[in-house]
């Protein structure tokens, strides 16, 4: 498959370029795809056949649900049933934006988008290409990160082509995403709700609507009600090691000199303030601790910056769990455990 990379640039290219990809979507294709979090792999949501393909093209487990992107609330009854008002609540808050909420399916929804699941996961994206590009295939547009299944999420159209380039139709490339992060995913259809992932909408906005939400505590038994829960998933390629305490920087040096002296490339993810102290081969800085924001949009570009740079082993801060934090730190430990792991 030849995979035709479409830069938005202007007005007249962005109303061009959207409609084709919203033709192919509808002819059964797949279109990589800006959102104000990560870029998307999209397809017909109400095709079954066009949903296998993400699987097939992102090497994802088909048991691992997708979700449906919409670009407005009104669509939300025709792929969800039985949603609670709490969850309208959330809709007029916080979409569009980066927040998922799961419902029960509508049964014209077929299995292949939802993972097999009676539940689907819904979102409502911010970003006006993507809203376009939704409009254009016919309103409803199942999608993953666009990126090759456990590998890092791609902030930009050169990551997608990285992971992606002939196995999708086309990629359409707006630039950095805003965000940086996976939207955050809570699920409605249990008593009280819960927050399966954590994102950019944090869980103490949650509680300003839903007091009694709760927090999904990560196990080992973990069934993939949502994306991110139970594969793995945002990992570089060399396992990663996450360090704390009031020496960190010298306990991450340390550890960086001995692996040098075994032969070892070494990496360091670091903030702003500690990256002059650190002899590592490759140093990747997420931005400055006073701004969570900027560290959470560069963590994917930086875990794939090693990747590039082929190093063996990658040391990490552990950085502040509040607010985007949270979910920082979510990320990295999934990364640390996944890599060591495999």
């Amino acid at each position: 498959m030849n995979t035709e990379y479409l830069r938005i640039t202007d007005e007249r290219a962005d109303a061009d370029a959207i409609r084709r990809a919203g033709a192919v979507i509808q002819d059964g294709g797949l279109v990589a795809f800006p959102t104000e979090t990560v870029y998307g792999l999209g397809a017909d949501a109400f095709n079954a056949e066009a949903a296998q393909k993400i699987y097939a093209a992102k090497g994802r487990p088909s048991d691992n649900p997708l979700i449906v992107h919409i670009a407005d609330i009104a669509s939300l009854d025709e792929v969800a049933c039985d949603v609670p008002d709490q969850a309208r609540q959330l809709a007029e808050r916080f979409w569009p934006g980066p927040l998922t909420m799961i419902f029960r399916k509508c049964e014209n929804l077929p299995k292949e988008t939802t993972g097999g699941r009676d539940t689907v996961a819904v979102r409502f994206p911010s970003n006006t290409c993507a809203q376009a590009l939704i409009a254009a295939a016919g309103g409803f547009v199942a999608a993953p990160s666009a990126n090759v299944s456990g590998r890092p999420s791609p902030t930009n159209g050169t990551d997608v082509m990285e992971d992606l380039d002939g196995r999708v139709d086309i990629v359409l490339d707006d630039g950095e995403t805003v965000v940086g992060l996976e939207s955050t995913i809570i699920d409605m259809t249990c008593e009280p709700p819960e927050i399966l992932r954590p994102g950019a909408v944090t869980v103490d906005q949650i509680r300003e609507i839903i007091p009694a939400v709760v927090q999904h505590a990560s196990g080992a038994d973990d069934e993939a009600r949502a994306p991110g829960m139970k594969y793995r998933h945002y990992a570089p390629k060399a396992p990663l090691h996450l360090c704390n305490g009031a020496v960190v920087v010298d306990q991450i040096q340390m550890a960086c000199d001995e692996d040098k002296q075994k032969g070892l490339k070494t990496g360091v993810l670091t903030c702003t303030e500690n990256a002059p102290f650190y002899r590592a081969d490759c140093v990747q800085v997420l931005g400055s601790e006073r701004k969570p924001e900027e560290m959470a949009h560069r963590l994917y570009s930086c875990l794939r910056a090693f990747d590039r740079a082929g190093v063996d082993v990658i040391y990490s801060e552990c950085f502040n769990p509040e607010g985007i934090g949270y979910a920082l730190m979510n990320r990295l430990e999934k990364a640390e455990n996944q890599t060591e792991t495999e």
